[in-house]
């Protein structure tokens, strides 16, 4: 197990340079925008806008705060995300608007390279379990504010937007609290 703190992530502009992106992890580590097999990060969205393409890459889109967005997929019905919605996973080489429901949101987007990696994005609250790592996977556990996090007889306290790699299985209190389970699958 291995907790990362919300202050130390990476900040960085989005590709697209209307925005700011906080990288949580990134394989291989020190990887660009552009050179990465699967990316886990935050967003701020404070306008309406074209969402940045990556050729080769699914993603799968979470609201962590703030009224929503509705996202027009490949010219497709608009679909609305908010905090209650399940993750939304959609190609990111396909065009995609957003349009903010009522004022900005903090999004958690998973990204991986099709055809090298697969990842699942799962929403958990109150009290449960998460399986630990099997061969070939990599786990994350995201909380979007205070919860505890215990596994192999150590018990971390995770605070709002910390992060922590899991390893072996886990249980988790965490009250009404959100949080991410994120499953990354592939050639690593």
């Amino acid at each position: 197990m291995k907790r990362l703190a919300a202050r130390d992530y990476k900040r960085m502009p989005w590709k697209n340079g209307k925005g700011e992106t906080v990288e949580i992890a990134v394989f291989p580590p020190g990887a660009s925008v552009d050179d990465f097999e699967w990316r886990i990060s935050m967003a701020s969205v404070v306008n309406d806008g074209a969402f940045s393409l990556f050729p080769e890459i699914d993603r799968t889109l979470s609201i962590l705060s703030g009224h929503g967005m509705a996202l027009t997929i490949d010219a497709a019905a608009p679909v609305l995300l908010t905090m209650e919605s399940d993750p939304l996973r959609f190609a990111a080489d396909v065009p995609v608007d957003a349009t903010l429901v009522d004022g900005a949101i903090t999004d958690l987007n998973v990204m991986t390279r099709r055809g090298r990696f697969a990842h699942s994005v799962e929403r958990r609250a109150s009290s449960f379990s998460v399986r630990g790592c099997e061969r070939g996977e990599t786990v994350y556990l995201l909380a979007t504010g205070p919860v505890t996090f215990t596994s192999a007889g150590e018990t971390v306290k995770l605070e709002a937007m910390d992060c922590v790699l899991v390893g072996e299985d886990a249980s988790v209190t965490a009250g009404n609290i959100a949080c991410y389970e994120i499953r990354l699958q592939g050639d690593a």
